[in-house]
């Protein structure tokens, strides 16, 4: 009776690897139809390939319970999968100059192994429900944050200005006026001989996507003391 635990018909585990597929396969397809990096067969395999390495780590050393001086643990094989899939998942993050991108499928594909795990030690209602709140999280969610919530992107400022007093709030007025949150700045002293001494100033600031980044530039460059401006 104790040896059945350890046990598993080909049966069982054909239907374990098939239900890692399908429910692997389910949060890939949402994110090949948005056209992101890793979608459906790069969720496939991470969703399957876990719940394969689970299933060796439960019943592919059965046969070595018996012997003397073994000890078995299940979850060391397995515990690998969780910190070797941050691997690939970074390779979906890019950097575009201030935006990041990619956080997302890297998320979900560490929580495709996460179901992929679950399935293969038979916890298949953990795996679907897992299934269902991702697909919500990124299909009904992502639709709501688009219907209610301003579409913002981060900018990057590089201005050049005369180091003289007040500066810097005239500066964070005029962005603040085009309706710019100001999220971090940088600032850098230069040294010219003919023109005193200048400062580089950094902003990086999310503003909203209709905001014409060329006007703003612009505006900024009218500014007593501004030397240049450039933006990212």
């Amino acid at each position: 009776m104790g040896e059945s635990v350890w046990m598993v018909s080909y049966l069982e585990v054909a239907v374990r690897l098939f239900m890692a597929a399908l429910l692997g396969g389910l949060v890939g397809w949402e994110r090949e139809r948005h056209n992101h990096p890793a979608g459906f067969r790069t969720h496939i395999l991470v969703s399957v390939g876990s719940a394969l390495i689970m299933l060796i780590s439960i019943y592919g050393f059965t046969d070595y319970m018996a012997e003397q001086n073994v000890r078995f643990d299940p979850s060391r094989l397995s515990a690998q999968v969780v910190s070797g899939i941050g691997f690939l998942g970074a390779g979906t993050i890019m950097r575009h100059r201030a935006s990041v991108t990619g956080l997302t499928t890297a998320a979900s594909l560490w929580v495709v192994s996460g179901i992929g795990l679950a399935v293969g030690t038979g916890f298949i209602f953990g795996a679907i429900l897992t299934t269902i709140l991702v697909l919500v999280s990124l299909e009904l969610l992502n639709r709501l944050e688009s219907m209610w919530i301003k579409k913002k992107r981060l900018c990057l400022l590089h201005i050049i200005v005369e180091d003289e007093p007040g500066k810097l709030g005239e500066l964070a007025s005029l962005i603040g006026r085009f309706g710019g949150k100001i999220r971090r700045v940088h600032m850098e002293e230069q040294e010219e001989e003919d023109e005193g001494r200048l400062l580089e100033i950094t902003f990086t600031i999310r503003i909203h996507e209709n905001v014409p980044i060329p006007q703003l530039v612009e505006e900024v460059r009218q500014l007593d003391g501004v030397k240049s401006v450039r933006a990212d």
